[in-house]
């Protein structure tokens, strides 16, 4: 984790969390990977990295000048999938936010060991994962891409539609040390979960596609 941390996306992923952007300049920037885990795409506005061990020529090769899009556009991303013998995850929303003082606004418990298959999905992605319950859901943090905080939510079933995604959501940012920003990735289909984190107060600020391992899929 410690090459993460100085690993240059991780430079670009600490200066969005403070609210400075990369130049909307049209560039691609292509970075090797930060570790052995983490690979895939992200687009801001007007910019986009690459964080893959791939040559930067043969990635730049591939990418029209002129489509802003094209990094995240499912021709660049099945090149890319080929090239690593990984797997497109997901295309998410990305979306950040920084920490708040004083209690969360539902009672938290941490779990010491947890067993619930959020959770075992997010230890595959993410360091030193753990866990809170609240009544009617969870939420966890770990360290996942670059090393960054992610948070993630799980409300069960019955408690849905009565705003306890955005309390958790909240809550999270709660759990943060001062100066601290957490990132959570969300498919923009799941529209329940969009509106949980922009009320929550977390701000979008690009999509992301992860490659993954297959057997990761």
């Amino acid at each position: 984790m410690g090459d993460s941390l100085t690993h240059p996306l991780a430079e670009v992923l600490d200066g969005v969390g403070r609210g400075e952007y990369p130049d909307a300049d049209g560039a691609v920037r292509v970075l090797g990977q930060p570790n052995d885990r983490d690979c895939g795409v992200i687009a801001f506005t007007g910019h986009s990295v690459v964080f893959a061990d791939v040559d930067p020529e043969w990635a730049r090769g591939l990418l029209p000048g002129d489509d802003l899009s094209a990094p995240l556009n499912p021709p660049f991303l099945s090149a890319l999938e080929k090239r690593t013998g990984r797997s497109v995850n997901n295309v998410d929303m990305l979306v950040v936010a920084g920490p708040l003082a004083g209690p969360p606004p539902v009672s938290l418990s941490e779990l010491a060991d947890p067993d619930h298959p959020r959770v075992r999905r997010a230890v595959r992605h993410r360091d030193g994962v753990r866990v809170w319950r609240a009544e009617g859901g969870i939420v966890l943090l770990g360290r996942g891409v670059a090393g960054r905080w992610e948070i993630a939510v799980e409300v069960d079933p019955g408690y849905r539609g009565r705003g306890l995604g955005a309390r958790l959501a909240r809550a999270g940012r709660h759990l943060l040390g001062e100066g601290q920003v957490v990132w959570a990735q969300i498919a923009p289909g799941n529209a329940a979960s969009v509106r949980a984190f922009l009320s929550a107060g977390f701000t979008p600020v690009g999509a992301e596609a992860l490659l993954v391992p297959a057997a990761d899929v």
